[in-house]
């Protein structure tokens, strides 16, 4: 029996999206909560989940074994979620369960979580470790996997989770697969998982920054759809590059950006850069998504950390965080992209007459009857018309900031039309959308 009313997840069948089980079109809208488990308690815990979903986000992406001393040191209430072996060393073949049911035990706290998820209708992109467990490149480990451990740990979790139809499987966890060690531990996590789980979660790698899951695993079987982290490098990261090699990549498989810039995270993570902003986020989501990606994720320096002092490197603690104008706009994408026919979306720049560079890109995404263009800085956009059916289109501006519409007019749907946005300059991004009138 189920242990939530939500339904699975599946690949849609022209293997570009992700759908409910009925069919039902799925947009991953996901934020960044990696210490959710290990640092929260309860009441903070469903009071994150609870704003999370009113803001409109249906996936949470969250790490058992956590960075932040996720092995070392206890959660909220001074548990640690593994024991230790004969040698004096954590194991994961040995999760901490309690068999009094009155200890409330790290698990016990991992469970209740999931379970208040489903309650909020959010899914949670679940990470059984962060990767310095298993390479210790940098972070603080320790580095606890081999591969037999790993089997037997993704067992474990695949069957005490199976019953949950709100979990999405993600190995990885910011590190690189390096050695024929590492790529042992995660194939024999993933067997596991799926043994345990019986097979009937979806299952992806988180990768280190600048990459892609399919840098390394893009043909395992397990892999049922990649995973980009952009990164937060540098400004104006060209992350729709990364999903078009993703989406020309065989044999074909659903892509997206889960960890571009944060909000408010240290450009370059040097805080004398200053900070991505509102615009930074806006503009990685929409030339994401635009070019091909099945969704995307949201991230807040101060909330994937729950940091609660502000510093220079972390600048506010993450209930204010929560509010950022940056998340509270994404639901606008989502809600753009569910308004239109979505599992014949595809990307399209041949749309576009003349594009530009750098930061002021435009991209491009169509289904059948709709185009939509994003102009990220407010600069007109030369339009290829006849790329979608009907002989007349009506155009609107959209704005990324409110999601409302501006109207346009209505247009013959051929040659080449130019369309100048209500305002320009930075943040002042906009969305041509053009819908065939029937």
């Amino acid at each position: 029996m189920s242990r939530n009313n939500l339904q699975r997840i599946k690949v849609s069948d022209n293997k570009r999206f992700l759908v409910k089980v009925d069919g039902t079109p799925f947009f991953w809208l996901g934020d960044t909560a990696w210490e959710l488990f290990h640092r929260l308690n309860r009441e903070d815990a469903e009071y994150y989940l609870k704003t999370r979903s009113q803001q409109g986000f249906t996936v949470i992406q969250a790490v058992a074994l956590a960075e932040f001393g996720g092995v070392t040191t206890g959660n909220a209430y001074g548990r640690k979620p593994l024991l230790k072996n004969q040698y004096g060393e954590y194991d994961p073949g040995l999760p901490d369960v309690s068999a009094d049911a009155n200890d409330y035990d790290y698990w016990d706290h991992v469970d209740f979580i999931i379970e208040k998820a489903a309650e909020y209708g959010l899914y949670i992109a679940l990470l059984p470790t962060w990767g310095d467990k298993f390479n210790m490149m940098w972070g603080r480990g320790p580095a606890i996997f081999n591969k037999e451990n790993a089997y037997n740990y993704g067992k474990w979790l695949g069957d005490r989770y199976k019953n949950h139809n709100n979990i999405i499987w993600v190995l990885g966890g910011d590190r690189p697969l390096l050695t024929s060690r590492h790529f042992a531990i995660i194939n024999a996590m993933a067997a596991g998982l799926k043994e345990g789980d019986e097979g009937r979660h979806l299952m992806t790698f988180h990768p280190t920054g600048g990459h892609s899951s399919s840098y390394h695993v893009h043909d395992e079987e397990w892999l049922d759809f990649n995973m980009i982290q952009s990164g937060h490098g540098k400004v104006n990261n060209e992350n729709y590059k990364m999903i078009t090699d993703d989406y020309d990549r065989l044999p074909v498989k659903p892509t997206f950006d889960a960890e571009p810039c944060y909000e408010d995270h240290p450009i370059g993570f040097k805080a004398e850069n200053g900070y991505f902003d509102a615009a930074d986020v806006r503009r990685a989501a929409y030339w994401a998504v635009f070019a091909g990606g099945m969704g995307h994720t949201y991230g807040h320096h101060c909330i994937w950390s729950m940091n609660t002092e502000p510093v220079p490197y972390f600048i506010m603690d993450w209930k204010t965080a929560l509010l950022r104008p940056g998340a509270k706009q994404m639901v606008y994408l989502r809600s753009l992209m569910e308004s239109r026919s979505f599992l014949d979306r595809v990307p399209d720049q041949s749309l576009i007459a003349e594009n530009y560079e750098g930061a002021n890109y435009l991209v491009a995404t169509r289904g059948k009857d709709y185009a939509l263009i994003y102009t990220p800085s407010g600069l007109n956009i030369k339009v290829n018309m006849g790329k979608i059916s009907g002989n007349l289109v009506g155009a609107n501006w959209y704005d990324p900031r409110t999601g409302k519409y501006v109207y346009i007019g209505m247009y013959e749907n051929k040659g080449v039309l130019d369309f100048l946005p209500p305002s320009s300059g930075r943040g002042e991004d906009w969305i041509l959308v053009l819908d065939s009138i029937k």
